[in-house]
């Protein structure tokens, strides 16, 4: 996102405030559709497999093609609101996003799914970032707080619900309608912010469309590498070569970042030890996170024999725990600090995912998976809210949506390559031919995700315990502090 502030930006509405309820509504409702297809294909994967006869590697890409997009183009929607008009990019976003979701329900073979998926994607991740920047411009800065906040719900909303909705749909309807309901909403939406959205841009704002590529393309090189392994092996030419070409565009892209003049991530960012740890650990929590879930609502289905709305109705013990422990990450992190209270969401992470790994078997019962579960939604609920404060607080203020950008996408990332990863390390072990061979692949790819989580409590605590930004503005309260008291002791003096 832009590292410049609202303030800076000029609306060609002369920042009227008078539709402000209205850009709630319409950004409200285009961030709660664009979160939702993150999971809602989830529950959706086995009935698509029989329809489609998708293999392993096609359902790993009809995940992974939309996080993928809408990881690697976050910065860059960000980007292009600010340079040619947040409202003009907005509503092109959306309209992408909705036909591409019209092509996804229209799918007749695998490979149509996972490119419309990718266009889907690439749409999200235009809208996503311009819903924040057109809600902060129309918002009076008294009741800012209060708007964010119902944008947050609605994010969080979305996440929870995704892996329910895409069940009831698929067993009441089809899976095709996973993606059908999102047309009306999207063509509602795009009807209102024609009519209601103001239009706002950034002066002098500028693409990197180098940097763009070469992250892009470096990224498809390493998940295709490593979806690809679930055919060929780790050591085939094919598998060695996409890890390679990833490897040297994505060195690239740091190489180019570090010389552009107006980088879409800013390398110098990563000396900042708390910037660099924030990012990494978000990486290694949705890693864990989506990488285990692509497996195990699988599992649910096709091993313990739930229906997909089933599947999504259990799956709310981890995925709506959040939800219900936001209060106690706030007073916790009042109490203790957002670093500690990140630290303890990952822990419980990787022992919800250890105690998943080591009571998975054949005849499993849901009852026992339930602690797992819900430790699981704990460490999400800990980790969510913390860890996007400290993200803003690490940064100076002028950093701070680019900081934003940075997260978000390095959150989806982690996303994609979880799943890359715990189904590669699924298949080394087991696959699809009997319950007991998807056993044996599940057990070990939740152990991975389990340690992802691990290493993310480590990569937190490497976090120095203040960021820069607080030493500095303690420093300065003291500054000031010192100086009123100086004042007193001179009149006091003055006056004896």
């Amino acid at each position: 996102m832009s590292g410049r502030s609202p303030a800076h930006a000029t609306s060609q509405a002369g920042g009227s405030r008078g539709n402000a309820l209205w850009t709630l509504v319409v950004s409200g409702l285009a961030v709660f559709m664009a979160a939702l297809d993150n999971l809602v294909v989830i529950t959706a994967l086995p009935a698509i497999q029989k329809s489609l006869g998708t293999d392993l590697q096609d359902l790993e890409w009809t995940v992974n093609a939309y996080t993928l997009a809408f990881a690697v183009f976050l910065m860059f929607g960000a980007a292009a609101g600010d340079r040619f008009g947040r409202r003009r990019m907005f509503l092109a976003g959306l309209t992408v996003f909705t036909a591409a979701s019209a092509a996804c329900a229209l799918s007749g073979s695998p490979g149509e799914l996972i490119a419309a998926r990718a266009v889907q994607g690439f749409g999200a991740a235009i809208v996503m970032p311009l819903t924040l920047t057109l809600l902060t411009e129309a918002v009076s800065e008294r009741r800012r707080g209060i708007a964010l906040g119902v944008w947050g719900a609605l994010s969080g909303l979305a996440v929870a619900l995704g892996p329910l909705v895409g069940g009831a749909v698929v067993e009441k309807i089809s899976w095709e309608w996973i993606f059908w309901i999102n047309v009306p909403i999207g063509v509602v939406v795009l009807l209102l912010g024609l009519w209601r959205l103001a239009e706002s841009k950034q002066p002098g704002a500028r693409l990197d469309l180098p940097g763009t590529v070469l992250v892009s393309l470096g990224m498809l090189g390493v998940v295709l590498a490593l979806v690809s392994t679930t055919d060929d092996g780790w050591t085939s030419g094919k598998v060695l070569g996409s890890l390679i070409a990833g490897a040297v565009l994505l060195a690239a892209f740091v190489l180019w970042e570090l010389r552009s003049p107006s980088p879409m991530l800013p390398m110098r960012l990563f000396r900042n030890r708390s910037f660099t740890a924030v990012n990494v650990t978000s990486a290694l929590m949705f890693a864990a996170m989506f990488g285990l879930v692509f497996l195990l609502t699988q599992f649910m289905q096709n091993i313990q024999g739930f229906s997909p709305l089933e599947a999504g109705v259990r799956m709310l013990a981890w995925t709506a725990m959040p939800v219900v422990v936001a209060p106690l990450a706030s007073f916790l992190t009042a109490w203790i600090g957002n670093r500690l209270v990140v630290a303890l969401g990952l822990l419980a992470e990787a022992v919800a995912l250890g105690w998943l790994a080591s009571v998975s078997h054949v005849h499993t019962e849901y009852a026992d998976q339930v602690p797992g579960l819900v430790l699981g939604g704990i460490g999400l609920g800990l980790f969510f809210a913390p860890v996007a404060e400290m993200a803003m607080n690490v940064v100076s203020p002028h950093e701070q949506g680019i900081a934003s950008g940075a997260n978000n996408t390095f959150r989806e990332l982690g996303g994609v390559l979880g799943v890359a990863v715990l189904t590669s390390v699924f298949t080394s072990y087991g696959g699809y031919t009997t319950p007991q061979r998807f056993v044996d692949g599940l057990v070990p790819a939740a152990w991975v995700g389990s340690a992802f989580a691990a290493l993310g409590v480590l990569a937190m605590l490497c976090a120095p315990r203040r960021s820069r930004q607080q030493q500095s503005a303690e420093a300065s309260r003291a500054h000031v502090e010192r100086q009123d008291a100086s004042g007193v002791h001179a009149l006091q003096e003055t006056r004896s």
